[in-house]
């Protein structure tokens, strides 16, 4: 009687818990994602051309339609974070990815700071990415 009772309490508290584990894993965090430099390449006097790809990272795919919504970058990695250039988002060339023509106002390496809403994530994707702005 005792192990009819004992095997239904632990049958139970199973039945009760598989919901709630299988949906645990289905919630991706912030971490899930990270953005990559694909291009950088002058785009004229004092100006660079940067493109960048969300991926999600356990699938490794693009993660398109994401709404970058800050933007920044400086020369940080060069030792001068106050040396800023101004960002203009520009139209991707494939599915999760992010161009922006940034005003790098001289060579050196740069930091892109973003910002990123990803469809049905509850958390922001914060990163920095740096490039290489040539003369």
């Amino acid at each position: 009687m005792f192990s009819k009772l004992l095997r239904a309490a632990v049958v139970g508290a199973v039945t009760a818990a598989t919901p709630a584990l299988m949906t645990s894993g289905a919630i991706a965090a912030a971490a899930d994602y990270r953005f990559e430099v694909v291009s950088a390449r002058a785009a004229g006097p004092g100006k660079t051309d940067v493109t960048v790809r969300l991926l999600q990272v356990p699938a490794n795919r693009p993660v398109p339609d994401a709404v970058i919504f800050q933007t920044r970058a400086d020369m940080a990695p060069s030792g001068m974070p106050t040396m800023t250039g101004n960002v203009a988002p520009q139209p991707g060339q494939q599915a999760g990815t992010y161009r922006f023509v940034i005003e790098t106002g001289m060579a050196g390496s740069w930091a892109l700071a973003l910002a990123a809403k990803v469809q049905g994530e509850a958390e922001t994707v914060r990163t920095t990415v740096t490039f290489n702005a040539a003369r």
